[in-house]
């Protein structure tokens, strides 16, 4: 006679993902000792070795009669952890991920920042040397550009305006200067001061004798 049993049906409407292995084995009087245990090797946590299998016991009829009931809310839990795990797996290597990633940008804005520490510091060190020797100008050129270490902006405007002082123009001052460098008068003229010469017209002099001259007037 020709049987038919839904054993298989109701192990395809299990909500599970993995892989269930059962192994059945006669006891004493007739009883069955049957194990139930779900793997899954897409599981990355190794605490899935931990979940013991399920354990039952009974007589054949006992089983066919409660088997599904008994194993159904717990393999669905396991099979549920286990997905819990992999996917706490996946986002804890994510994490470690980024983490690195975020440690290699750390790492890479470090050196990054020592390399431009380093070429400010020997732009400046140029600068200095330069300006021993009494190159001003050159010692000027050499102080870095703002925009390039706009952190030592300050540094920079206070370098430059040192420097520039030694070389550039004083405009306000230089009236004073001039005079200082200016040469004598006598060394002009050098019969200034002897009486029997006529010391040379100033242009205001020049200036009030054609006003005074009729025949400039015409």
């Amino acid at each position: 006679m020709e049987t038919t049993t839904n054993f298989f049906n109701q192990i395809a409407q299990l909500q599970i993902i993995g892989d269930l292995h059962i192994t059945i084995a006669k006891g004493a009087e007739d009883r069955l000792i049957v194990l139930v245990m779900l793997q899954n090797e897409t599981c990355g946590d190794s605490a899935k070795h931990s979940i013991p299998p399920l354990n039952l016991r009974g007589t054949a009829e006992e089983l066919d009669s409660g088997f599904f009931e008994n194993i159904t809310t717990p393999i669905e839990s396991a099979s549920g952890l286990m997905v819990d795990m992999e996917g706490y797996m996946k986002q804890l290597e994510d994490t470690k991920k980024q983490s690195a990633m975020e440690k290699e940008k750390d790492d890479k804005q470090k050196k990054e920042q020592e390399a431009k520490d380093k070429k400010f510091s020997e732009a400046m060190a140029k600068a200095d040397e330069l300006e021993k020797d009494g190159k001003f100008r050159e010692a000027w050129i050499k102080v870095p550009e703002i925009h390039e270490f706009p952190f030592k902006a300050d540094e920079i405007r206070r370098r430059k305006s040192e420097l520039s002082a030694q070389f550039a123009p004083d405009l306000f001052g230089s009236t004073t200067e001039t005079a200082k460098h200016e040469p004598p008068r006598e060394a002009l003229f050098p019969d200034y001061g002897n009486a029997n010469v006529q010391e040379p017209e100033t242009d205001e002099e020049e200036t009030e004798y054609w006003e005074d001259d009729p025949e400039a007037e015409k």
